[in-house]
């Protein structure tokens, strides 16, 4: 039987799996990605007024606000989980 793998083992073995799979290009999250785009260009642009590079510009920063306050909320999280 093998050794068991620490968690800092597994964490590497499935973060090189998850490389080796974005290598050969086997995901499919196109879609998914544009979709979400999509759903930050409408919030700042919802008229649809703004140069097409603008709204871009806009929906990046709007999904960097997102995923920044996303992982706010995973930090509180994970310490209220410590202190318990």
């Amino acid at each position: 039987m093998p050794t068991p793998l620490t968690p800092s083992e597994r964490s590497l073995r499935a973060r090189a799996a998850a490389h080796a799979l974005h290598a050969t290009g086997k995901t499919n999250t196109g879609p998914a990605t544009r979709a979400a785009l999509a759903r930050f260009e409408a919030e700042v642009d919802p008229e649809g007024t703004l140069s097409p590079e603008e709204r871009t510009r806009r929906a990046e920063h709007a999904r960097k606000s997102y995923m920044t306050l996303l992982a706010l909320k995973s930090a509180k999280a994970r310490r209220r989980r410590a202190a318990s």
